[in-house]
């Protein structure tokens, strides 16, 4: 499993950019949006380790690039009205697929937990990187905003964790997130 591969940081950071940009903290407030993006980084960042889960996958993703954001703006329409201009190239790292997984994991916390067990039992351990906490019954703290978030964290991502509000988005790549996580009959239940 990649886990802290540096590789992956423009794309965790590109994908929480666009995730944050879509749905919208539900307050003006700094801390709010704060909140808001740290439950957006937090999934992004287990949807990245999962659809990037080798060193090797996650150099790949570097050299190629993402993919962007085209689809996934089109899809909420919220498309830049240039695209082309300098502030708009963090675009092209975004992720699709970890965008979409991402907003899997944020609209049902089920699937968020199944996703973080995954990534916890599959990162290898090593004495000279950070890994995520072992659950001892608690949530890793790397990823608690995700799993257990408390009044303010929900009041702050509404919009973000939204079942219908990020459907759209959740639809592209669900299934092959069921699959990966052997969830798929989670979803005929």
């Amino acid at each position: 499993m990649a886990g802290p591969s540096v590789e992956l940081s423009p794309v965790i950071a590109a994908s929480t950019h666009w995730l944050s940009r879509a749905y919208p903290s539900g307050s003006a407030d700094t801390i709010a949006h704060t909140l808001s993006e740290l439950q957006a980084r937090q999934a992004v960042t287990v949807a990245a380790w999962l659809r990037y889960p080798t060193e090797v996958d996650a150099a790949l993703v570097a050299i190629a690039g993402p993919g962007g954001s085209a689809v996934l703006d089109w899809r909420v329409g919220s498309e830049p009205e240039d695209e082309e201009a300098e502030e708009e190239g963090w675009r092209t790292w975004v992720d699709e697929t970890v965008v979409s997984w991402a907003a899997c994991l944020l609209a049902d916390p089920e699937l968020a937990r199944r996703g973080v067990d995954a990534v916890i039992a599959a990162v290898p351990l090593a004495q000279d990187r950070p890994l995520p906490y072992a659950r001892t019954g608690k949530a890793p703290a790397e990823f608690r905003r995700l799993l257990e978030p408390d009044r303010r964290d929900l009041d702050a991502a509404a919009l973000l964790r939204h079942p219908d509000l990020l459907e759209p988005v959740a639809s592209m790549h669900r299934d092959s997130l069921l699959y990966l996580l052997d969830a798929e009959q989670q979803l005929a239940a």
